[in-house]
């Protein structure tokens, strides 16, 4: 899968550096593919794109704009099982889990955003208190940079491409490098689907390339998901230059189990392995702080223990595969390191903490699970991002909740009861983006993001969309 031109302006057209991105596979290690390095020249030539192509496909109608949008669904559909397979040979994400997100959940939000831009009214006359009216019209923001991380790369690059077409805006998309080869895919369905010349572009490159896109003149919007750190960067950028951000960060959740809890795995297992594991622990909501009580502690740990324990753990294209290996070299190197600071804070590993013995070639790290965890210890407190459980004790509900919010992040989270009411009065007070009662799964309809070190803005439901509209009020006599 080699690709020797880059997606601007509708066309496929030459790079302006002979700089490649080479894609390892995350099972084997081995070269899959590889395709041109953007360069600066090249974010230029898409920004350019986007401006020219932004007054046509904002004057589009609505409606027209939203059969575009599932035409396009309809042709990633059509490709969904090619996307799957490349997503997950290149960041180990197990193929059965790629199915349900990355080949059907931008599927969905392209459709669901296609029928809020034909229900949406985009403007309203408003009764003036003094007098007259005032047209208040719902516009495209203009040009956005939207700049997508390695985990989910299709999902979460439709969290912003998808509204943002709905709204009316064009987009300059930078997928990172590790995950290169289904943006391209991704750019030949634009083309297919007939979206007119430059409203979708797509520059693959490293940090420096999207640190060139947030602060270009010709930018108008930046939506990003990534790390704090990098978002705290690019917020003080768009800070300076009063451009307006979202910024979806990093997590680091608490599960809360209660004291009335029935754990039953056979039941629970599937919602349980969504909420703390999914996607061999690189995705920024999971929770992977277990809060348990003092009185049931040693049973919660031996059950999450089995249950990571009895998670298979292989190639990432196997459909029978739970836990895939890191998306690179690197993450893996992070996430052990991580275990050898649980262990050095006195933690305690119950199952995992190293590669499996049966895998001698890709960047696999064992399910992990550490008890005698204090919210402290670093393991608690920093996103690790990989298969590694912290399970902490409480004494009361209060303490739980006071150890759930007491951390930099609020992203997602889970409580778990046999009391849906108790678990709803708990799940308001943790301070949080985002929370399940015995579940979590984000929902198009409903806006997704945190508070805290998890970013600002929301994303996905009717919010979303107007994350990428600007107002104006038109004063009529």
């Amino acid at each position: 899968m080699d690709y020797d031109t880059l997606f601007i302006g509708g066309e496929w057209v030459k790079p302006s550096s002979s700089r490649r991105i080479e894609v390892c596979s995350a099972t084997t290690e081995a070269p899959i593919g590889s395709v041109p390095e953007a360069q600066e020249t090249d974010v230029d030539a898409a920004v350019t794109a986007a401006r020219r192509a932004l007054p046509v496909w904002a004057q589009w109608s609505p409606a027209d704009r939203a059969s575009a949008m599932e035409r396009l669904a309809t042709i990633l559909e059509g490709h969904a099982e090619e996307i799957v397979r490349r997503v997950s040979s290149q960041n180990g994400m197990p193929v059965a889990v790629a199915s349900q997100l990355e080949g059907a959940f931008p599927v969905v939000l392209l459709r669901y955003y296609a029928g809020l831009a034909r229900d949406s009214a985009f403007e309203e006359t408003r009764p003036g208190v003094f007098g007259g009216n005032t047209l208040v019209r719902k516009e495209p923001i203009g040009v956005v940079g939207a700049i997508v991380p390695w985990n989910f790369p299709q999902t979460l690059a439709a969290f912003k491409y998808a509204p943002a077409l709905a709204a009316g805006c064009t987009i300059v998309l930078k997928p990172s490098p590790e995950t290169v080869l289904d943006s391209f895919l991704f750019a030949e369905a634009v083309r297919e689907a007939g979206i007119p010349a430059g409203v979708v572009n797509v520059v693959p490159g490293g940090r420096e390339l999207g640190a060139y896109l947030v602060q270009h003149p010709g930018v108008d919007k930046i939506s990003f998901t990534g790390s704090t750190a990098a978002g705290r960067s690019i917020g003080e950028t768009c800070g300076r230059l009063l451009r307006p951000v979202t910024l979806e960060l990093g997590g680091k959740s608490a599960a809360i189990v209660l004291d009335d809890a029935e754990l039953e795995l056979e039941k629970i297992a599937e919602q349980l392995f969504a909420a703390t594991l999914l996607n061999n622990g690189q995705t920024c909501f999971l929770g992977t702080r277990v809060l348990a009580p003092r009185g049931r502690y040693d049973e919660i740990v031996d059950l999450f223990t089995g249950f990571a324990r009895a998670l298979k753990v292989g190639d990432a294209l196997d459909p029978a595969t739970q836990i895939g290996p890191m998306a690179s070299a690197r993450q893996r190197e992070r996430v052990e390191g991580y275990i050898a600071k649980g262990l050095g804070s006195g933690a305690r590993i119950t199952t995992g903490g190293g590669r499996p013995a049966d895998r001698d070639r890709g960047w696999f790290v064992e399910p992990t699970v550490f008890a005698d965890v204090d919210n402290n210890h670093t393991i608690a407190q920093e996103e690790i991002f990989g298969p590694v459980l912290a399970v902490i004790p409480y004494s009361d509900e209060d303490e739980a909740v006071r150890i759930a919010n007491d951390s930099d992040y609020g992203l997602g989270g889970t409580v778990w009861t046999s009391d849906p009411e108790r678990g709803r009065q708990v799940a308001k007070r943790v301070q949080t983006g985002t929370i399940g009662v015995n579940t979590y799964l984000p929902d198009p309809t409903a806006p997704f993001g945190g508070v805290k070190a998890s970013g600002i803005g929301r994303e996905l439901g009717p919010e979303g969309l107007a994350a990428y509209q600007q107002l104006k009020s038109i004063y009529l006599g």
